[in-house]
């Protein structure tokens, strides 16, 4: 179903890799576009193609709910849907259950939520989470998982991550009895709590999944905390299947976790932020609403070579914005893109050099992304 094929390992532990699945490949580190309603958000496929991603993300719960998955199963598939010629990924919906948690109810059976789009309601199980993202098509699919909310007290993230270890068992089951030839990753809970992260692990590798992940990090803890738990969980993760940090995070975030030994990444950070107006550059962020770019006619990223830098200032750039033009959004989520993208050609090839220390140190002495 997947096959992960480690090409370098680093002194500090970062990966270069290979991995093809449903006959599609792609080279890791790999950082994921988010298209979760089968777009990325302000671009055309063609631009992420040409920007160099290999495998974008879509989500299970808002393609299920629009436009509902006997479309997309009729047409082929995500892949076939968007007509994207390389390699999907879907989420399961289980981050859902966190971030609506007012719409939602959960039980051991599964899930019961209301659509944010017309409140209807809905019932979702590990069986269903799997048999939808069956019908979307996704060459990876995730296992259906309860992540909790920063601060939470122990004992509800040990009920919750013993919940989501026990729908990773459904998981398979359903994932077996499809015989679906898509990959299935399990997803490591645990809330806060190193004990709980390291039971989780224990349980989900000795589940036979294709891919594992760490989930519920990034929703709110100090960053200090974020990485002190990747760094303890990345480890006790089979070396030999892909590993993938969900929902994280900044370019500088990925450097450091690349270090932890992470494999793939996915964030809405690039497209989001670009809408609203700010642009990373090798530097940090940059807020085109202040004022002080009103006159200046330097490129968003002095050191970059996207289309966008190559041709428009910032003074432009936050003269779109502030008129409200489409453009502004597109120009400022393509350029981010390019530097996410980038930046991870850059880090495999430091990781290939074996110097990837030397590029973390240097990145982190030069970049201020928070």
């Amino acid at each position: 179903m997947l096959d992960f094929t480690i090409e370098k390992t680093d002194p500090t532990g970062a990966r270069a890799g290979v991995v093809t699945v449903g006959g599609r490949s792609f080279q890791t580190p790999v950082f994921m576009p988010v298209a979760t309603q089968a777009a990325v958000k302000a671009l055309t496929r063609d631009e992420v193609e040409r920007l160099g991603a290999r495998i974008v993300l879509g989500n299970a719960y808002h393609l299920y709910l629009r436009p509902g998955i006997e479309l997309i199963r009729r047409v082929g598939g995500l892949a076939a849907f968007m007509n994207w010629p390389h390699a999907t990924l879907t989420d399961s919906g289980g981050y859902q259950v966190f971030s609506l948690a007012p719409l939602i109810e959960v039980s051991e059976e599964g899930v019961t939520f209301r659509s944010h789009i017309d409140g209807s309601e809905h019932f979702l199980t590990p069986e269903s989470a799997v048999e939808i993202q069956h019908a979307i098509g996704a060459d990876i699919i995730m296992a259906f998982d309860q992540p909790v909310a920063y601060p939470t007290e122990r004992a509800q993230a040990a009920e919750a991550t013993a919940r989501s270890d026990r729908w990773a068992e459904r998981c398979i089951a359903a994932h077996r009895a499809a015989g679906s030839a898509q990959a299935l990753f399990g997803i490591v809970q645990g809330g806060f709590d190193r004990e709980l992260r390291a039971e989780s692990a224990a349980r989900l590798t000795d589940m036979p999944f294709d891919g594992y992940a760490v989930g519920g990090l990034s929703v709110g803890e100090p960053k200090p905390e974020t990485f002190d738990l990747l760094a303890f969980t990345a480890p006790l993760l089979p070396e030999a299947r892909p590993r993938y940090l969900m929902g994280v995070g900044t370019p500088t975030d990925i450097v450091r976790a690349v270090a932890c030994g992470m494999d793939m990444f996915d964030c809405v950070l690039p497209t989001r932020l670009g809408r609203n107006g700010t642009a990373y550059t090798r530097k940090g962020k940059i807020n085109l609403k202040n004022a002080q770019y009103q006159d200046d006619l330097r490129p968003l990223d002095p050191e970059c070579d996207c289309e966008v830098c190559a041709t428009h200032t910032r003074a432009y750039l936050r003269h779109l914005y502030k008129a409200g033009e489409i453009l502004a959004a597109r120009s400022l989520t393509y350029h981010n893109t390019h530097l996410y993208l980038r930046l991870m050609r850059e880090i495999r090839e430091a990781i290939m050099a074996g110097r990837y220390g030397e590029f973390l140190e240097r990145y982190l002495e030069q970049n201020d992304d928070r």
